[in-house]
């Protein structure tokens, strides 16, 4: 899996985690705070998207993962 491949994955498992955690009613609620993160996650799925520059698509390829297009 490439780089940018892998930072969608991550982002959309956070997402669904962060909601989660995050919905009242929900077997794994712990807190609403954690729509904040869900926030934070899409706010940078769209700075990404607009400067092409990715804080977590640089960490990943410092670990190994394979850049790509």
């Amino acid at each position: 899996m490439k780089s940018w491949q892998l930072v969608r994955v991550i982002a959309g498992a956070f997402i669904l985690l962060s909601l989660a955690f995050g919905i009242p009613g929900n077997p794994l609620f712990l807190s609403q705070w954690w729509l904040a993160f869900t926030a934070f996650v899409g706010v940078n799925l769209l700075q990404s998207g607009l400067t092409h520059w990715c804080l977590m698509e640089i960490l990943l390829r410092k670990l190994g993962v394979r850049p790509g297009c």
